[in-house]
């Protein structure tokens, strides 16, 4: 017997050349649904949410344990088609076409396209993200069903980035120093000593990252400033913590000899394809620092540690919503389904300020993040 579904597909329109959406974004797109002889259907329904997962697993002996959390941050549906007399919370007003009527659940011949529309939370929600154990998603997924068979779905999935400024969360603009001293030992003699400051703690991608050092080396040895950024992805499930770190760019200054005293600037460049940090979410994190140290021969290497935010580089100015989305047949924002999770997108008023970022904690800070004791200083 030959299938009455040949294929089921969700797509969704660009909005900029790097496809790329933010808070406040709409995303539209269309099911295209294609059949090859009369259809009766039961319900097609598009759903567009964001979530966020982790999942790894560790042996302990003989002992396997898998460690799991999940954090979920919106999730609408819009029904094209509904079977009539359904229980459940699903029951609402169906999608239209342009003409302003309800689809058919009796599908004919042929290639069918079912339009939607949905905007993104103005609320402060995490960057889309993949790494090793773990995953932040925004996604549309379509799904047919029909009576005594399997159900028939399709994904995509959207890239998105908060948003983040400068000039509107002022920590990111807040200067850092330190300084560090140290009396050699063994095989030198004196003391060196770094007082190092960082201009601001936030940066755009592909920014220059300035680093301002006054290094006083009053010891037997010949010292050589170097400069390190590197990122440190953290993953929480059942009060356990699983990071890997990475260095993106090291760099190495000039050799600074016995008894002399330097100031030396630096400047870092950014990478422009790290991600942007991500400190709001409860299971994944996205940190940097920049570590700058001292190149002592036979001794170890004073280092001072400062704790940067990546920033995306500026959003492309993303498109009014389509003019066809009012004969879709529901109002603008969704209402046709009520978001969860707290969340009721304006209506007529303009979207309220981004959320501050919060300066990242120090690594010890225990109650953000779960102890742990298998991995060394140098990344701390």
């Amino acid at each position: 017997m030959s299938l009455c579904v040949k294929s089921l597909k969700v797509t969704y329109n660009p909005i900029n050349e790097i496809n790329t959406f933010t808070n406040g974004d709409w995303v539209s797109g269309q099911v295209t649904l294609e059949v090859v002889k009369d259809c009766q259907i039961d319900s097609l329904l598009i759903k567009f949410k964001g979530k966020a997962d982790v999942l790894w697993s560790e042996r302990y002996g003989q002992t396997t344990v898998v460690y799991h959390a999940k954090d979920k941050y919106f999730s609408f549906k819009h029904y094209f088609i509904q079977e009539k007399n359904i229980g459940g919370n699903d029951n609402q007003p169906l999608l239209r076409n342009n003409n302003g009527e309800t689809y058919s659940s009796v599908i004919a011949p042929g290639c069918h396209v079912y339009p939607f529309t949905f905007q993104i939370p103005f609320e402060n929600i995490p960057s889309s993200f993949k790494g090793s154990v773990g995953k932040i998603v925004y996604s549309l997924e379509a799904r047919l069903h029909r009576s005594l068979r399997i159900d028939k779905t399709d994904s995509a999935f959207i890239t998105f980035v908060s948003k983040g400024d400068l000039n509107t969360v002022p920590c990111l603009m807040t200067p850092q120093h330190e300084s560090k001293d140290k009396k050699m030992k063994v095989f030198s003699s004196g003391t060196v000593s770094m007082d190092v400051d960082i201009e601001k703690t936030g940066f755009y991608q592909g920014e220059g990252l300035k680093v301002l050092a006054c290094i006083q080396n009053n010891s037997s040895r010949e010292i050589r400033p170097k400069y390190c950024v590197y990122r440190k992805h953290s993953f929480f499930a059942k009060g356990k913590r699983k990071i890997h770190t990475k260095d993106l760019c090291k760099e190495v200054g000039d050799p600074i000899p016995p008894s002399t005293n330097q100031k030396v600037t630096r400047i870092i460049t950014i990478p422009h394809d790290v991600e942007p940090s991500i400190l709001n979410c409860s299971i994944i994190k996205v940190e940097y620092r920049v570590r700058v140290y001292l190149d002592i021969k036979f001794a170890s290497d004073p280092a001072i540690k400062f704790p940067i935010i990546i920033l995306p580089a500026s959003h492309v100015p993303a498109m009014e919503p389509p003019p066809a989305a009012s004969g879709f047949g529901f109002e603008p924002f969704g209402n046709l389904n009520p978001p969860v999770w707290g969340f009721v997108p304006p209506q007529p008023q303009p979207p309220p300020a981004p959320q501050p970022f919060d300066a990242p904690p120090p690594y010890e800070a225990h109650g953000m993040y779960p102890s742990f004791t298998d991995v060394g200083t140098k990344y701390q």
